[in-house]
């Protein structure tokens, strides 16, 4: 059960976030524990490992003058608990100020576990089925998410624009590029949304899956970072799953896990599925494009550019087998062969 701790529980200034921060820890019973930073994310909220008498927690610090907002998390959180996931659970909330206390999920990532030779067929099987049974569920959701509409679709196919063709290209696109790139994406709307709609966790990725092996079926795969779930198409996580940005799976295996999925869910149009699969993988790998560009040129931050290449292998096959035409025909034109690379670390906006 969540213990809220209101506001009126701590004594320090809403200006003094640490002192407001111990308020909360000591409302709810960890004032003692230890601390140790254990996460950052591409967003302003950060996690601390809490440790007291043989007991972990997790704390999200989630700062609202930065534009955080828990509610998202804390609603999610009790829709995947309903549905008897394993999501972390709240142990202790203060949404005005924007922290939550957490069940610790332990450290073994998939994406760790995987590192260390955990057998990969076995643990992406688990996680294909994980998003089998939402799938099933998606007249089930309880609450509202907002909608993935094209106008948000299309605006994170549009991130590139000013965060990556400009850092390979040496140039700002012109306004006719522009505009031809941005209705090449909005005719694809159509293909993108072949699929039926349901519950996207939108990050659903090895590093935000953990390994719980004590736990059964599908529980043995535990969930992060799912505050942003909107209602879209559902073959996006099944592709942010199978075309990671940051890992190439084993030959064969996103196929066999696409086989697994179809066979359980039996889409009602499979071409027009698997259509909207590849057309949602080349939007997403161009969003990442756009948001690596970003972290690399605007915050200094190049660890992932070494990714690029492995996601314009998934960006060309997937606008082939979407059938995105006019997408091609725009790279085609704008981007060629020689500039679909990984920029310099120093590189920024001309």
């Amino acid at each position: 059960m969540t213990t809220a701790v209101a506001a009126g529980t701590t004594a320090a200034p809403d200006n003094d976030r640490e002192s407001r921060l111990r308020g909360f820890l000591a409302a709810c019973g960890w004032a003692d524990a230890e601390r140790r930073p254990l996460a950052r994310d591409a967003s302003f909220r950060s996690y601390d490992r809490l440790t007291r008498d043989g007991r972990r927690a997790v704390l999200m610090d989630a700062p609202p003058d930065k534009g955080e907002d828990v509610r998202p998390f804390l609603s999610v959180a009790a829709q995947l608990h309903r549905f008897g996931y394993s999501a972390p659970q709240v142990l202790a909330a203060d949404r005005e100020a924007g922290f939550l206390l957490l069940e610790d999920l332990g450290d073994t990532t998939y994406t760790r576990a995987l590192a260390g030779g955990a057998e990969e067929i076995a643990l992406y099987a688990c996680a294909t089925d994980l998003l089998v049974d939402l799938h099933r569920r998606a007249g089930e959701v309880g609450y509202d998410v907002p909608p993935y509409d094209d106008a948000k679709l299309v605006a994170e196919a549009a991130l590139p624009l000013d965060w990556y063709f400009p850092l390979v290209l040496g140039r700002e696109l012109d306004a006719g590029e522009r505009a031809r790139y941005l209705e090449a994406w909005r005719e694809a709307m159509p293909v993108l949304r072949g699929a039926p709609e349901t519950l996207v966790l939108r990050d659903f990725h090895v590093d935000n899956l953990m390994v719980l092996g004590s736990r059964p079926g599908i529980a043995a795969c535990g969930l992060l970072d799912f505050q942003d779930a909107v209602a879209g198409p559902a073959p996006y996580d099944l592709v942010s799953l199978l075309q990671d940005s940051r890992r190439d799976l084993a030959d064969g295996l996103e196929d066999a896990m696409l086989d697994r999925y179809r066979a359980a869910i039996r889409p009602a149009d499979p071409v027009a599925f698997d259509r909207s699969y590849h057309a949602l993988g080349a939007q997403r790998g161009l969003k990442v494009f756009g948001i690596f560009g970003r972290q690399s040129a605007l915050y200094g931050n190049p660890r992932y550019l070494h990714h690029i290449p492995r996601i314009w292998r998934h960006v060309e096959r997937d606008l082939a087998l979407a059938g995105l035409d006019r997408v091609l025909a725009w790279l085609a034109a704008v981007v060629p062969a020689s500039a679909r690379v990984q920029p310099a670390p120093e590189a920024r906006r001309p």
